[in-house]
């Protein structure tokens, strides 16, 4: 039009954070951990420091629209150093009202809550335990609200693509990720070049979830012009350079097994049978056999563990794997291979409980059983991850020590840490150290319980190899000829041996150190596991007020570190988190007559940072 003139629209300004907590929590069916974990690669590729805490409800498949059957996945992200999870979600991606339900109290105050109004109808509010709709009634307190009919968005950005309704509805997902892509400055092309990978056999479904994911991103941009929200950005956090990527604990397990397995020069054998949150090991493993791994699922517990004992038997690093039940079960087992002094890795995946318990949440609650849970005097060293990426660091040492003393170890993760993802920087494999097995290959006056004089360990022979022919089992074994015996000195020396073999240990671990803060002071504040990220967040805080608080987190659990002792007699008060009643505290009061303080937490959820600050804060005054 003549005399007309084109004005441009600036975009505003986004506002610049430190850092973020993010949770999508909706129905089973709704795609959270998906949702999730494409959020969690792009943001990892934008160069942000972050960590993960997937939450899968406990029933395989609840009913839908239930608050037990909520699924959710919070990541935590920033330009600064992230350590957890995150205490408070600022923006809560709820998929309907159960998620809403479930999620709203841990909202921060003034979060911004992202809710599909679409599925807020009077049957999933009821079934939610709402008598009314708490967005309709502006019920939400100061809480920001986008209320957003998501399917129905969903149902018309993908409708030329051909898909069933059925179908359709399913990429409700991706239009929401898009819309928290803008909301965050993502980049999309991650994500769209994963649905075409992933659906490259069906492109109608690969495009309908790149034009959902695209409608969502638009929706938001609608919104920036009109000025109706703020959008954000989140800076690249200052890393150490090298190559990253996102893991998880139980690949980061996997892996560190894998590379032990090649530093020792033995083939591994992993056997296992299926329990939540450790079933995925076996998952993970049996991809890996071109490095010479061999899986095998076994009919229950019992067998998986007597088949990895076999496989340490016939010269090979046995491995089996379980949570607090299945080791129960695997027990017996694990008390033969204390006795026959064979290497054996168990990877205890703890979980809440007793018994069954609570199957999909986290807790610390097995370190009797690890340490103590066996008939008769039955020693054999305690390992313990901090975190997803440590877990590889982990595995590498329990193989040492496996190998090296001829015993079984016990190496506890737990379910936050096995599901949980953070970025990883690739080490290199030639900077590990070798840990080559030397098989015993003199025949002469052979008998299987001849030992190390420095580690005391037993040799360790193949089986049918010629002139080392030679049987074990449970029943107890001469000391000075390998044969059964039944005389009570005898028992009592080999009794002594395997005790003093496991002591022995203590000398060929690092002194314990201190992950923060000096070495004494006001308080320690003392952990195992995965409290390691909220504890040292927590003590970062008490020092940035002044306190003098250190940070002492413990990987050895059994033996403990030989300076530990002195260590802690350098501290006024003790302070101990767990997610149980206080074994920690239980073995450090033991051991050391010290008056460590505990801290439980048995919610089948992590600690948060403002539970433990607190808790530092209360009794530094009292």
């Amino acid at each position: 039009m003549e005399g007309a003139t084109t004005l441009s629209v600036d975009k505003p300004v986004r506002i610049e954070l430190e850092d973020v907590v993010v949770r999508f929590a909706g129905d089973s069916g709704d795609g959270v951990q998906i949702t999730g974990g494409q959020f969690t690669l792009t943001t990892a590729l934008a160069g942000n420091d972050l960590t993960t805490f997937p939450d899968f409800p406990a029933e395989i498949r609840a009913p839908a629209g239930t608050t037990f059957g909520v699924s959710a996945f919070q990541i935590h992200f920033g330009s600064r150093e992230i350590r957890t999870a995150g205490d408070a979600p600022d923006v809560l991606v709820a998929f309907n009202p159960a998620a809403l339900k479930v999620s709203i109290g841990d909202l921060d105050k003034g979060g911004l809550i992202i809710a599909d109004i679409g599925a807020f109808t009077k049957r999933n509010l009821k079934k939610a335990g709402y008598d009314t709709n708490p967005i309709a009634n502006d019920d939400l307190g100061d809480h920001r609200v986008i209320a957003i009919d998501i399917t129905k968005a969903t149902l018309e950005a993908v409708k030329e693509h051909g898909l069933s309704q059925k179908e359709a509805v399913r990429c409700k997902n991706m239009w929401t990720l898009g819309l928290v892509y803008w909301l965050y400055d993502r980049d999309r092309q991650p994500t769209i070049d994963w649905l075409n990978q992933k659906f490259k056999n069906r492109q109608d479904i690969s495009r309908s979830n790149v034009a959902a994911l695209n409608a969502g991103h638009a929706y938001g941009e609608t919104m920036e012009i009109s000025g109706e929200r703020s959008a954000y950005t989140v800076s690249e956090a200052d890393i150490p350079p090298g190559l990253y990527r996102t893991v998880t604990g139980i690949e980061a397990l996997s892996w560190g097994l894998v590379a032990a397995s090649q530093k020792t020069g033995l083939r591994m054998v992993y056997a296992g049978y299926p329990i939540t949150p450790a079933s995925a090991i076996l998952h993970t493993l049996s991809q890996l056999k071109h490095f010479n791994v061999i899986t095998f699922q076994a009919e229950d517990e019992i067998a998986a563990v007597c088949a990895a004992l076999g496989g340490s038997y016939a010269g090979a690093l046995g491995v089996t794997a379980s949570s607090g039940p299945g080791i129960a079960l695997k027990t017996e087992a694990i008390g033969l291979a204390v006795s026959v002094e064979l290497p054996l890795i168990v990877l205890n995946v703890q979980r809440a409980g007793p018994s069954t318990g609570l199957p999909t949440k986290t807790e610390q609650s097995d370190l009797y059983q690890a340490v103590f849970g066996r008939n008769a005097d039955s020693p054999l060293a305690v390992i313990a991850a901090r975190s997803p990426g440590d877990c590889f660091n982990t595995a590498i040492e329990a193989a040492r020590i496996a190998t090296k003393y001829m015993t079984p170890v016990m190496l506890l993760a737990d379910g936050y840490m096995a599901n949980a993802s953070e970025p990883w920087l690739i080490p290199d494999i030639n900077s590990i150290e070798d840990m080559k097995v030397e098989f015993h290959s003199e025949t002469q006056a052979f008998h299987p319980f001849q030992r190390n004089d420095d580690t005391l360990a037993r040799s360790w022979a193949i089986p049918g190899t010629p002139g080392l022919e030679h049987r074990i089992g449970g029943i107890e074994k001469s000391y000075t000829s390998g044969d059964i015996s039944y005389e009570p000195e005898n028992h009592q020396i080999m009794t002594d041996i395997r005790k003093q073999k496991i002591d022995n240990i203590a000398s060929d671990i690092p002194l314990q150190d201190i992950e923060m803060g000096e070495e004494n002071g006001h308080m320690a504040v003392v952990g195992w596991g995965s409290t390691y990220g909220p504890i040292n967040r927590s003590v970062q805080r008490a020092r940035s007020n002044g306190k003098k608080v250190s940070h002492v987190h413990l990987r050895h659990i059994w033996p403990l570190p030989s300076n530990l002792k002195s260590l802690l007699n350098g501290f006024d008060k003790i302070l101990v988190p767990e997610m149980n009643t206080g074994q920690l505290v239980t073995l450090i009061r033991s051991q050391y007559l010290i008056p460590a303080i505990g801290l439980n937490k048995i919610s089948g959820q992590p600690f948060k940072v403002s539970e433990i600050t607190s808790a530092i804060q209360k009794h530094l005054e009292s």
